[in-house]
């Protein structure tokens, strides 16, 4: 018997009790479409981690000022004055592998006309932007004078266009911080998040001469060129552990550190921290998809149940069938091909369902869903492996029954 036949003998057992096919393919309906909805929202979120480790930039490391005791109380990082510009100068004269970016860091209301808003000034230097990866999307970067003179320019990030001038270009427009009037010389590219949530692109720049001097320098700290972080972007090719401790003990040679004592610096490879975030977002999508896949396999007992009943129902007919002259593998196949039958049209509607589902949480929660054709593939496969699985115990069953006792059952 081919499968054709196979496959209308299957379709018209099947529609003899619809609703019991209905409820029978259900669990593989909630299981396939459950699996879909998790496999997408965890491959979003894995894009979402990669995205904003693409943003923040490769190979990085983040060094910071160490902390300062004050009144027997032991301060946050960053509170002492340990890195100066001199450092990042040093890393980038006798680090080959690495390019060095100090920066100084601060909060500001910004006006423009009669728009203000609050945010992050970062005094820094143009090698910031290589580090950082970041390009810009109109204007241009600072000029060596600009640099060396103090120049009143900066760079704008895209939250800080938009919340200040809408849909007006902001190159050469004047804005106020802290009073100061900028000439915004360029815009950045887009950024996003980072990945503490923090939108990268509500930022200042603006070259460190400047922002020590006229916007968030001290006396003390422009007497000792004091920078609060030196980012450091390590090579392409070379491992940034290498690079770490390259930077690390030149740090601890300048700062006159003796062997065996603390570093006066906090020095943070960032790589690491990717890496750790990857790995878990990646646990994260297959704990999804392990939970959801227990739906279908509640739903494949349900088809061995039903098959099971259906070849008690159906023994007399088996017992018919044998005496007209049908072979075992003719039995077993048929009823093989209605659990597989039940659970491919259970796995399609799953689909569209999931399908549906993935489309409505991403539309109302906000949620990041990522469909493949892959993992739709995947989970119909599930479904007819499921269904073969399942399936082959009644199929079996059916297949060796006596054909003498199949016809005088009752």
């Amino acid at each position: 018997m081919n499968i054709g036949a196979l496959l209308r003998i299957a379709l018209r057992a099947l529609a003899i009790n619809k609703l019991r096919s209905a409820l029978t393919m259900l669990g593989i309906v909630i299981g396939v479409g459950a699996v879909i909805v998790m496999i997408g929202v965890g491959a979003g979120a894995q894009k979402r981690v990669e995205e904003q480790i693409r943003a923040l930039g490769s190979n990085l490391l983040l060094i910071m000022s160490g902390a300062r005791t004050q009144g027997g109380v032991r301060l946050a990082l960053g509170s002492g004055q340990t890195l100066s510009e001199d450092d990042a100068l040093a890393i980038n004269r006798e680090i080959p592998e690495a390019l060095a970016a100090p920066a100084l860091r601060g909060g500001a209301q910004v006006i423009w006309g009669n728009a203000n808003w609050s945010t992050q000034i970062y005094g820094t230097t143009p090698e910031y932007l290589v580090v950082r990866e970041w390009q810009l999307a109109a204007g241009r970067a600072f000029e060596p004078a600009e640099m060396s003179g103090a120049g009143k320019v900066c760079l704008i990030g895209a939250t800080v266009a938009r919340q200040l001038f809408g849909s007006a270009d902001p190159v050469d427009q004047v804005i106020r911080i802290k009073r100061v009037p900028f000439t915004v010389i360029g815009v950045l590219e887009t950024k996003g998040q980072s990945l503490m949530g923090t939108d990268q692109d509500d930022v200042i720049i603006v070259p460190i001469s400047t922002a020590r001097a006229r916007v968030l320098g001290s006396a003390t700290q422009a007497k000792q060129r004091a920078v609060a972080t030196i980012w450091v972007k390590a090579a392409e090719g070379y491992d940034t552990k290498v690079v770490e401790e390259q930077v690390r003990a030149l740090l601890r040679q300048r700062h006159r550190l003796q062997p065996g004592s603390d570093d006066d610096f906090s020095l943070r490879n960032l790589q690491e921290v990717m890496s750790a975030q990857e790995a878990s977002s990646r646990v994260l999508a297959l704990l999804l998809a392990a939970v959801a896949s227990v739906s279908l396999l509640v739903g494949g007992i349900g088809i061995m149940n039903i098959m099971l009943v259906s070849v008690t129902e159906r023994t007399r007919e088996i017992g018919l069938r044998m005496a007209l002259g049908a072979r075992t593998r003719d039995i077993l196949g048929q009823f093989l091909v209605e659990a597989v039958t039940l659970s491919l049209i259970g796995g399609l509607i799953g689909v569209g369902l999931g399908l549906a589902a993935s489309v409505a949480i991403g539309s109302f929660l906000g949620w990041r869903v990522l469909l493949a054709p892959e993992a739709v593939g995947l989970a119909v496969s599930f479904a007819f492996v499921i269904g073969v699985f399942f399936g082959f115990y009644p199929a079996r069953k059916a297949a060796r029954l006596n054909p003498v006792e199949a016809l005088r059952f009752e």
